[in-house]
C-alpha cells in the first residue's frame, strides 16, 4: 500500500500593527508550487462541501473569515479539525478524503492547490477512494 503523507497545520506569517493584520503567503510558506486558488463563500450553515479525495493534488485550506470544520479521512482514521484563524492553514496531501461542514455565517474558505483542475484527478466515490489507496 502506498501510504499517503500526513495532514498538518501550517502557520501563515502575519504582520500586525495598529492598522490591522496582514497575512503573507510566499513560496516558502506552502510545501508545493501553487497552480490554482479558489474560495468558497455564502455556503449555508447546513451545507457541506468536499466529499472527495485527490490522486495527485495537494491542498492547503485556510479560513479567511469565520469558521468551518474539515473532516479528513485516510481510509483508516477520521479526524475533525476546526479552522477559524486566517493565519493557519491545513495541509492536505494526496489520497486523503475531505469534507467541509458547519460553516459559520460569513465564512470564507480559501484553498491553495498544487494542480490545475482536472476532473479525472478526483476520487468522488468513497468506495473508489478506498480501493485506490489500498
Amino acid at each position: 500500500m502506498n501510504t499517503p503523507k500526513e495532514t498538518y497545520m501550517i502557520d501563515i506569517p502575519k504582520v500586525h500593527d495598529e492598522r490591522g493584520s496582514l497575512g503573507v503567503v510566499e513560496k516558502d510558506t506552502i510545501p508545493f508550487n501553487i497552480k490554482r486558488i479558489y474560495y468558497l463563500y455564502d455556503v449555508p450553515s447546513d451545507s457541506f462541501r468536499g466529499g472527495h479525495a485527490h490522486k495527485e493534488q495537494e491542498s492547503v485550506i485556510i479560513a479567511l473569515s469565520g469558521s468551518f470544520e474539515v473532516i479528513i479521512d485516510n481510509g483508516t482514521n477520521k479526524q475533525r479539525i476546526l479552522l477559524n484563524k486566517p493565519n493557519q492553514g491545513l495541509f492536505i496531501p494526496t489520497k486523503i478524503w475531505r469534507e467541509i461542514e458547519n460553516f459559520s455565517s460569513g465564512s470564507v474558505c480559501l484553498v491553495l492547490a498544487s494542480t490545475e483542475f482536472d476532473e479525472n484527478e478526483y476520487l468522488r466515490n468513497y468506495d473508489d477512494f478506498l480501493s485506490f489507496i489500498r
